[in-house]
């Protein structure tokens, strides 16, 4: 058993680095549907996130990042932004919630959003877990936010 947690650890360390170092979403939508910016305190990671939406308004086309923070928010925000590629506002909604679920222990993602439950290792150190849902907690805010309208100020996950 211990050498299959082992393993584990080995690999959310290896795809946590491979996401911080070469980002695949990092940049701005263009165009910008929703533009959110989210801080955490605790730590300073400060994230900025747009949203590019599909025509009709009601699914995500792309999402996209900037921002400084530490691996674990840079990876998790890279990592939500390729899962969240085509899924409806509401299937994104439901995302943040199971990914602040599994940062409880209660949840983890299906086969096909395996990739995300490589964060699941954050749980175990529970002062990194704000660096991994700061990106979720940010899409949320930028998801409620009405159409067109850009937010001022940065949200944080502070609180939660």
């Amino acid at each position: 058993m211990t050498s299959s947690l082992g393993n584990l650890r080995d690999l959310y360390q290896q795809v946590i680095l491979e996401h911080y170092k070469k980002p695949r979403h990092k940049g701005q939508t263009d165009p910008v549907h929703r533009r959110q910016r989210g801080h955490n305190p605790s730590c300073g990671d400060t994230i900025e996130l747009t949203v590019q939406l599909a025509e009709a308004g009601d699914r995500i086309e792309s999402v996209k990042f900037e921002g400084e923070g530490c691996a674990i928010a840079m990876a998790s925000a890279d990592l939500m932004a390729e899962a969240l590629r085509g899924k409806t506002l509401a299937e994104a909604a439901e995302m943040v919630q199971r990914f602040q679920d599994m940062m409880k222990g209660e949840a983890e993602f299906p086969r096909e959003l395996r990739k995300l439950n490589v964060m699941q290792g954050v749980s175990q150190f529970p002062v990194r877990i704000k660096c991994a849902t700061l990106t979720w907690h940010t899409l949320k805010a930028a998801l409620e936010q009405p159409s067109g309208e850009v937010a001022e100020g940065f949200v944080s996950n502070e609180n939660e």
